[in-house]
């Protein structure tokens, strides 16, 4: 775009890895800051031969919001008409929060399980969205005043991949004066929320009372505290590389081994601990239970500690999440029998729930150690007959499966769930992992799988925004 003022809207991912689509999808509130990027994109799309989709979630919140809908439909279908390649889809939220919860976690839940959802029926896996350096300033302050460690105060991210959908933020970087000086060059109509003046909301409050003040004392607070965002950033991420060299020596399809609390410095084995309970259960660990761990885990032989709906155990050096108590859970009967055999595409990395056997697959890419990408675009799940074969050690000899659990000290409860087989050969275990006559040698693409029980869910990543567009 020409003039100085105007954000850019080039390289939307930043990311350095590019949509393979020929879709872009960009989250629109209506508001000034996603009307103006909605627009800049679709600008840019046409001299690229992209197609830009709108995606617009109502919250059923504000009486006016039906009232934004027409006003996004109406601007959306006369830029369509000047020849800009742009449509709309939108999605209403239904139910409500529960008595107590918070209104705006709700919406932000309901708002980024819609986005992700109708970014990847849109043909694309690339998501924009418009929040820009004030966003990021007031994000990093939130946390701070919450108490957040490195990962709270890294706000957000400018490029994050979800479940196949890439979440990126190309304005991160920019001043909210640009987007108006943007948004005021081109005469673009956008709705004004009423509820941004609703002290309720803390990020409200924040800029209502908290700003002001900071803007007085420091004309660069903005640009200071989007900086020390950054450092945050890579102070977590640094965490996380860290995380990723020990969980790949500490953990296993096994679990979580106790030692590690023993050899590693607190502070690291603290990140470690972190690191394998949001991979168990995709959700930060409560920092009253880390605290317990510390102090009860080292010198514990078997053991339990509560974690929500479910348990974090500790069973011959090893530690594992599963339902309360370690017999099996009873079976929901709202919930279908696990059928004889089933055929599923595990190709994708994310999360893959599987309802009717209590849990689900979870799939990430790797360079060693895994399943050839080749092998599960059709694999075959079935249950235990009695009699399977499965070899753990590339030297060792196959053994009966049993054995192979008992001498592994895999616990009955981790041994619940689907065997995997690709062209009629055992591939996979719960509790075990990969067959290691089936592991991809080194440079052939690849992917672990990790067996979750009692993990229906899809896990999306973290994001601590707070704004209408995300």
């Amino acid at each position: 775009m020409a003039d100085s003022a105007t954000p850019r809207a080039a390289d939307p991912a930043g990311s350095g890895e590019p949509s393979s689509r020929h879709v872009i999808a960009v989250a629109a509130s209506g508001g000034r800051d996603s009307t103006a990027l909605l627009h800049a994109t679709a600008v840019a799309a046409r001299s690229l031969g992209l197609r830009v989709v709108a995606l617009h979630i109502h919250h059923g919140l504000s009486a006016q919001a039906d009232a934004w809908l027409a006003q996004l439909r109406t601007q959306v279908e006369g830029w369509a008409a000047e020849g800009l390649p742009v449509s709309l889809v939108h999605e209403h939220l239904s139910g409500a929060p529960a008595p107590g919860d918070s209104i705006e976690a709700w919406a932000r839940a309901g708002r980024h399980a819609a986005l992700q959802r109708l970014t990847l029926a849109a043909g694309t896996d690339l998501l924009l969205l418009a929040h820009h350096r004030r966003d990021q300033a007031e994000t990093f302050l939130l946390q701070a005043l919450r108490g957040a460690g490195a990962a709270g105060l890294a706000a957000m991210p400018r490029a994050q991949w979800r479940d196949g959908v890439c979440w990126a933020r190309p304005w991160l970087d920019r001043p909210r004066e640009a987007i108006e000086a943007y948004v005021a060059a081109h005469g673009l109509r956008f709705v004004d929320d009423d509820s941004n003046a609703d002290a309720r909301y803390a990020r409200n409050r924040l800029r209502q009372t908290l700003w002001p003040a900071l803007a007085l004392q420091s004309a660069g607070a903005e640009t200071a505290l989007a900086q020390s965002a950054e450092w945050a950033q890579q102070a977590a991420e640094l965490q996380r590389e860290i995380a990723d060299e020990d969980l790949a020596r500490w953990s296993d399809a096994g679990g979580l081994s106790q030692e590690s609390l023993r050899v590693l410095s607190t502070a690291r084995a603290t990140n470690l601990l972190r690191a394998w309970l949001r991979r168990e259960t995709g959700c930060a660990a409560p920092a009253s239970l880390i605290r317990r761990l510390q102090s009860e885990a080292p010198g514990a032989s078997t053991a339990q500690w509560p974690l929500g709906a479910r348990a974090l155990h500790l069973y011959r050096g090893r530690f594992f999440v599963r339902g309360a108590g370690l017999a099996p859970l009873a079976r929901d009967a709202s919930l279908p029998m696990p059928p004889p055999s089933m055929r599923l595409d595990l190709s994708r990395p994310g999360r893959h729930a599987l309802p009717q056997w209590r849990g689900a697959f979870d799939v990430e890419v790797v360079t060693t150690g895994g399943l050839a990408l080749s092998a599960l675009s059709n694999v075959e799940l079935r249950p235990r007959e009695g009699g399977e074969q499965f070899q753990v050690r590339a030297k060792g000899l196959p053994r009966a499966l049993k054995k192979c659990w008992q001498t592994a000290g895999i616990p009955a409860v981790q041994r619940e769930g689907p065997l995997l087989h690709v062209a009629g050969q055992l591939v996979f275990a719960p509790g075990l992992g990969v067959d290691a006559r089936w592991i991809a040698p080194a440079g052939e693409a690849q992917m672990a799988l990790r067996w979750l029980p009692d993990a229906c869910g899809s896990r999306m990543g973290s994001d601590v925004a707070g704004k209408g567009a995300s």
